[in-house]
Protein backbone atom coordinates (compact mmCIF):
# COMPACT_ATOMS: atom_id res chain seq x y z
CA UNK A 1 0.00 0.00 0.00
CA UNK A 2 1.56 3.35 -1.00
CA UNK A 3 2.33 5.83 1.74
CA UNK A 4 -0.07 8.83 1.43
CA UNK A 5 1.45 12.23 0.82
CA UNK A 6 1.59 14.13 4.11
CA UNK A 7 2.23 17.82 4.74
CA UNK A 8 3.05 19.45 8.08
CA UNK A 9 1.67 23.01 8.30
CA UNK A 10 4.12 24.97 10.45
CA UNK A 11 2.98 28.50 11.37
CA UNK A 12 5.78 30.67 12.76
CA UNK A 13 6.13 33.93 14.63
CA UNK A 14 9.52 34.96 15.99
CA UNK A 15 10.87 31.43 15.60
CA UNK A 16 14.27 32.26 14.13
CA UNK A 17 16.08 30.07 16.68
CA UNK A 18 13.71 27.13 16.22
CA UNK A 19 12.83 27.01 12.54
CA UNK A 20 16.01 25.50 11.09
CA UNK A 21 16.36 22.80 13.80
CA UNK A 22 12.69 21.90 13.38
CA UNK A 23 12.99 21.57 9.61
CA UNK A 24 16.10 19.42 9.98
CA UNK A 25 14.37 17.21 12.55
CA UNK A 26 11.36 16.73 10.28
CA UNK A 27 13.54 16.02 7.26
CA UNK A 28 13.63 12.25 7.78
CA UNK A 29 10.03 11.76 8.96
CA UNK A 30 8.52 11.15 5.55
CA UNK A 31 6.58 14.41 5.39
CA UNK A 32 6.70 17.66 3.46
CA UNK A 33 6.77 20.90 5.46
CA UNK A 34 4.83 24.06 4.64
CA UNK A 35 6.22 27.02 6.60
CA UNK A 36 3.72 29.83 7.20
CA UNK A 37 5.22 32.94 8.77
CA UNK A 38 3.12 35.71 10.32
CA UNK A 39 5.38 38.71 9.52
CA UNK A 40 7.88 37.91 12.27
CA UNK A 41 9.91 40.97 13.28
CA UNK A 42 12.94 38.79 14.11
CA UNK A 43 13.55 37.79 10.47
CA UNK A 44 11.80 34.43 10.40
CA UNK A 45 9.63 35.74 7.58
CA UNK A 46 12.60 35.77 5.21
CA UNK A 47 12.28 31.98 5.07
CA UNK A 48 8.64 32.07 3.94
CA UNK A 49 8.30 35.61 2.62
CA UNK A 50 5.79 34.81 -0.09
CA UNK A 51 3.22 33.75 2.53
CA UNK A 52 3.85 36.34 5.25
CA UNK A 53 1.56 39.08 3.95
CA UNK A 54 -1.63 36.98 4.03
CA UNK A 55 -1.37 35.53 7.53
CA UNK A 56 -2.69 37.12 10.71
CA UNK A 57 -2.96 34.88 13.73
CA UNK A 58 -2.99 31.16 14.44
CA UNK A 59 -6.34 30.33 12.86
CA UNK A 60 -5.83 32.20 9.58
CA UNK A 61 -2.30 30.82 9.34
CA UNK A 62 -3.50 27.26 9.62
CA UNK A 63 -6.41 27.84 7.23
CA UNK A 64 -4.05 29.23 4.61
CA UNK A 65 -1.78 26.26 5.13
CA UNK A 66 -4.63 23.76 4.93
CA UNK A 67 -5.86 25.20 1.63
CA UNK A 68 -2.39 25.17 0.16
CA UNK A 69 -1.73 21.60 1.31
CA UNK A 70 -5.05 20.41 -0.15
CA UNK A 71 -4.37 22.20 -3.42
CA UNK A 72 -1.00 20.46 -3.57
CA UNK A 73 -2.71 17.07 -3.26
CA UNK A 74 -1.90 16.14 0.34
CA UNK A 75 -3.87 13.18 1.69
CA UNK A 76 -2.81 13.85 5.28
CA UNK A 77 -2.29 17.33 6.73
CA UNK A 78 -0.54 17.81 10.05
CA UNK A 79 -0.24 20.82 12.31
CA UNK A 80 2.29 21.32 15.07
CA UNK A 81 4.15 24.07 16.89
CA UNK A 82 7.61 25.15 15.78
CA UNK A 83 9.01 25.54 19.31
CA UNK A 84 9.68 21.82 19.91
CA UNK A 85 6.87 21.58 22.46
CA UNK A 86 5.60 18.95 20.01
CA UNK A 87 8.30 16.39 19.25
CA UNK A 88 9.11 15.65 15.60
CA UNK A 89 9.62 12.04 16.73
CA UNK A 90 5.87 11.80 17.37
CA UNK A 91 4.96 12.69 13.77
CA UNK A 92 5.16 9.05 12.57
CA UNK A 93 2.83 8.02 15.42
CA UNK A 94 0.19 10.52 14.26
CA UNK A 95 0.57 9.28 10.68
CA UNK A 96 0.14 5.70 11.85
CA UNK A 97 -2.98 6.67 13.81
CA UNK A 98 -4.53 8.05 10.64
CA UNK A 99 -4.84 4.51 9.30
CA UNK A 100 -7.79 3.98 11.65
CA UNK A 101 -9.00 7.53 12.31
CA UNK A 102 -9.92 10.61 10.33
CA UNK A 103 -8.43 13.08 12.82
CA UNK A 104 -5.60 12.14 15.16
CA UNK A 105 -4.82 14.34 18.15
CA UNK A 106 -1.55 14.36 20.06
CA UNK A 107 -3.02 14.47 23.56
CA UNK A 108 -1.52 15.60 26.84
CA UNK A 109 -4.51 14.45 28.88
CA UNK A 110 -5.13 10.81 27.96
CA UNK A 111 -3.40 7.93 29.74
CA UNK A 112 0.28 8.07 28.90
CA UNK A 113 0.21 11.77 28.01
CA UNK A 114 2.16 14.30 30.08
CA UNK A 115 3.42 17.86 30.35
CA UNK A 116 6.92 18.81 31.36
CA UNK A 117 8.37 22.03 32.82
CA UNK A 118 5.10 23.95 33.22
CA UNK A 119 4.21 25.80 36.40
CA UNK A 120 1.04 25.18 38.37
CA UNK A 121 -0.84 28.18 36.94
CA UNK A 122 -0.11 27.26 33.33
CA UNK A 123 -1.20 23.67 33.98
CA UNK A 124 -4.45 24.82 35.56
CA UNK A 125 -5.23 27.18 32.68
CA UNK A 126 -4.59 24.50 30.08
CA UNK A 127 -6.37 21.63 31.83
CA UNK A 128 -9.22 23.92 32.87
CA UNK A 129 -9.67 25.16 29.31
CA UNK A 130 -9.91 21.63 27.95
CA UNK A 131 -12.35 20.62 30.70
CA UNK A 132 -14.48 23.72 30.11
CA UNK A 133 -14.71 23.02 26.38
CA UNK A 134 -15.43 19.32 26.92
CA UNK A 135 -18.29 20.00 29.36
CA UNK A 136 -19.90 22.83 27.38
CA UNK A 137 -19.66 21.02 24.05
CA UNK A 138 -20.57 17.64 25.49
CA UNK A 139 -17.81 15.77 23.67
CA UNK A 140 -15.45 13.05 24.92
CA UNK A 141 -12.16 14.52 23.70
CA UNK A 142 -9.82 15.21 26.62
CA UNK A 143 -7.37 17.58 24.92
CA UNK A 144 -9.48 19.98 22.87
CA UNK A 145 -6.98 22.84 23.01
CA UNK A 146 -3.94 20.95 21.73
CA UNK A 147 -2.33 21.93 18.43
CA UNK A 148 -0.63 18.68 17.36
CA UNK A 149 -3.01 17.07 14.84
CA UNK A 150 -3.19 14.94 11.72
CA UNK A 151 -6.21 15.40 9.45
CA UNK A 152 -7.29 13.23 6.56
CA UNK A 153 -8.02 15.51 3.62
CA UNK A 154 -11.70 14.45 3.71
CA UNK A 155 -12.06 16.14 7.10
CA UNK A 156 -10.74 19.48 5.89
CA UNK A 157 -12.83 19.25 2.73
CA UNK A 158 -15.99 18.64 4.78
CA UNK A 159 -15.86 20.94 7.82
CA UNK A 160 -16.28 24.19 5.85
CA UNK A 161 -13.02 26.04 6.37
CA UNK A 162 -14.64 29.27 5.13
CA UNK A 163 -16.96 29.27 8.16
CA UNK A 164 -14.16 29.09 10.74
CA UNK A 165 -13.49 32.51 12.23
CA UNK A 166 -11.50 31.59 15.36
CA UNK A 167 -8.13 33.30 15.48
CA UNK A 168 -6.42 31.99 18.61
CA UNK A 169 -6.48 28.65 20.41
CA UNK A 170 -10.26 28.47 20.03
CA UNK A 171 -9.37 27.42 16.49
CA UNK A 172 -8.17 24.07 17.83
CA UNK A 173 -11.41 23.52 19.71
CA UNK A 174 -13.58 24.52 16.76
CA UNK A 175 -11.88 22.34 14.15
CA UNK A 176 -12.04 19.22 16.33
CA UNK A 177 -15.66 19.89 17.28
CA UNK A 178 -16.65 20.40 13.65
CA UNK A 179 -14.98 17.10 12.76
CA UNK A 180 -16.92 15.31 15.51
CA UNK A 181 -20.20 16.92 14.43
CA UNK A 182 -19.57 15.76 10.87
CA UNK A 183 -19.26 12.17 12.07
CA UNK A 184 -15.53 11.70 11.58
CA UNK A 185 -13.49 9.30 13.71
CA UNK A 186 -11.31 11.24 16.15
CA UNK A 187 -8.54 9.47 18.06
CA UNK A 188 -6.25 10.79 20.79
CA UNK A 189 -2.75 9.39 21.19
CA UNK A 190 -0.60 10.26 24.21
CA UNK A 191 2.31 12.66 23.81
CA UNK A 192 4.81 14.26 26.15
CA UNK A 193 4.49 18.03 25.82
CA UNK A 194 7.31 20.35 26.91
CA UNK A 195 7.43 24.13 27.07
CA UNK A 196 9.46 26.03 24.51
CA UNK A 197 13.16 26.59 25.13
CA UNK A 198 13.52 29.50 22.68
CA UNK A 199 11.21 32.48 21.95
CA UNK A 200 8.11 33.57 23.84
CA UNK A 201 4.64 32.18 24.37
CA UNK A 202 1.79 33.41 22.13
CA UNK A 203 -0.77 33.16 24.96
CA UNK A 204 -2.61 36.43 25.65
CA UNK A 205 -5.75 37.66 27.38
CA UNK A 206 -7.40 38.17 23.98
CA UNK A 207 -6.81 34.52 23.08
CA UNK A 208 -8.27 33.33 26.38
CA UNK A 209 -11.33 35.59 26.12
CA UNK A 210 -12.00 34.41 22.57
CA UNK A 211 -11.97 30.79 23.70
CA UNK A 212 -14.31 31.52 26.63
CA UNK A 213 -17.08 32.98 24.45
CA UNK A 214 -16.44 30.90 21.35
CA UNK A 215 -17.09 27.55 23.04
CA UNK A 216 -20.71 28.25 24.07
CA UNK A 217 -21.28 29.95 20.70
CA UNK A 218 -20.26 26.71 18.98
CA UNK A 219 -22.65 24.73 21.19
CA UNK A 220 -25.53 27.07 20.43
CA UNK A 221 -24.78 26.85 16.69
CA UNK A 222 -24.82 23.06 16.92
CA UNK A 223 -28.13 23.01 18.82
CA UNK A 224 -29.66 25.23 16.15
CA UNK A 225 -28.43 22.93 13.39
CA UNK A 226 -25.98 25.46 12.00
CA UNK A 227 -22.89 23.36 12.61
Amino acid sequence: MPVPQAVVCLPTYNERENLEPMLRALGDKGVSVLVIDDSSPDGTGEIADRLASELEGLGPAYLAGFRRALADGAELVLEMDCDFSHSPDDVPRLLAGARDADLVLGSRYVDGGSIGNWGVVRRLVSAGGSLYARVVLGCPIRDLTGGFKCYRREVLETIDLDAIASRGYAFQIETTYRALRAGFRVQEIPIHFVDREEGGSKMSRTIVVEAIWKVPALRVAALRGRL
